[in-house]
């Protein structure tokens, strides 16, 4: 229910008390919430501490934060239906093409990063077509359980259909738009938002892009066919609504459209329906949410798992991941259970189950150890 304090916007956070929210996250909320203009703060069941801002929030404001936002501008998630003649995922995860390497964009997205920049901060191309780290990654999923079969069979899907899941955004572009306020202002609001919101724009098409990109390029390595994506949704943006800005950081636009929120490599994630209110600021969860800093996840998995349990999950999946630390920070346990997140949603009245999706191969950065000898 909301919680109010004097002088401050609203804060409302959609979790149960079964879910694990961290105090230092409901803490940001707050600190947020007293920022000049702001005037309600939402937080998803995902709800877990950021630098600066809460991560898993949707933030509505008579002024616009460029922090709030952050560096990754359009990072989000697209779900392509994909096709392939026979679905063997040892040899399939060793054709992963190298994701950290960056490609020239083609013809047609190269000329429409040309009319689209701002600013001139896409003087730099590098970074095209490449997935990053942290909580990035790329997955070969197979459609599972179906919940809402009339709105499955609109998108196409069908149990044990299978779909590429690319999360990724900007790359470095979000961060020098961040920087070239930051630098200036630091977290205060931004002083044209009018030039911010033209390089955010071109930061949010440039992820897009980008994320196309990348299913392309595993689709050809893998000699699949791709379908146009069902889902392509970014959650770290702002827009005006209303006539407020509407800041999401790890918060997905739920005011109509379908939403895949993601779990773990080693779980399920699911496809969702969004009727989001008002008072989520038309706003659901993006994913599980940590629940471990990284170096708590590092320390405590590196403790219980090795390398090569951690290369296989508990659904009987396949990682790759060729960055040993990284493996141990984005196990499983690191996140929120999804299955609650979905619960809080749906009890809130803020998205309804459409299917789940089960990971296949998931791709986080290149492993030379799983890749064909010769």
């Amino acid at each position: 229910m909301p919680v109010s304090i004097p002088d401050q916007a609203t804060v409302t956070v959609f979790a149960s008390p079964r879910s694990w929210i961290e105090t230092p996250a409901l803490d940001q909320c707050h600190q947020v919430a007293g920022l000049p203009g702001m005037l309600h703060v939402a937080g998803m069941p995902d709800l877990h501490p950021g630098k600066g801002a809460p991560i898993g929030a949707a933030m509505s404001s008579t002024v616009l934060y460029p922090h709030l936002v952050g560096g990754d501008i359009g990072c989000g998630i697209a779900v392509f239906p994909v096709h392939v003649r026979k679905l063997a995922p040892e040899r399939l995860a060793r054709r992963f093409p190298d994701l950290d390497q960056s490609v020239e964009p083609p013809p047609e997205a190269l000329e429409e990063i040309r009319t689209m920049d701002a600013l001139g901060h896409l003087d730099r191309l590098e970074g095209f077509g490449t997935v990053g780290r942290g909580n990035h990654f790329v997955e070969l999923a197979r459609v599972d359980r179906i919940q809402a079969p009339d709105h499955a069979a609109r998108l196409g899907l069908e149990p044990r259909d299978l779909v590429l899941i690319v999360h990724s955004g900007s790359r470095g572009l979000g961060e020098r738009i961040l920087r070239s306020h930051t630098d200036e202002h630091g977290a205060g609001p931004a002083a044209s938002p009018e030039q911010y919101l033209a390089a955010h724009d071109a930061a949010v098409r440039w992820a897009v892009l980008n994320r196309r990109t990348i299913a392309t390029r595993v689709a050809d390595a893998i000699g699949a066919r791709l379908d146009e994506p069902v889902v392509d949704v970014c959650h770290n943006l702002v827009e005006l609504r209303d006539g407020s800005y509407l800041h999401r950081k790890g918060a997905a636009p739920g005011d109509g459209g379908d939403v895949l929120v993601a779990g773990t490599r080693g779980t399920p994630s699911a496809l969702v329906a969004t009727h989001s209110p008002a008072e989520a600021n038309f706003s659901v969860a993006h994913g599980a949410g940590r629940k471990m800093s990284r170096s708590d996840a590092l320390r405590r998995n590196q403790a219980k798992h090795t390398v090569a349990e951690l290369r296989r999950t508990a659904v009987g999946s396949i990682v790759v991941c060729g960055d040993r630390q990284l493996l141990f920070e984005e196990a499983p346990a690191a996140y929120k259970r999804i299955e609650q997140v979905i619960d809080d949603l749906t009890t809130h009245h803020l998205a309804t189950p459409v299917a789940t999706t089960v990971p296949v191969i998931t791709y986080k950065t290149q492993d030379p150890a799983q890749r064909p000898r010769r």
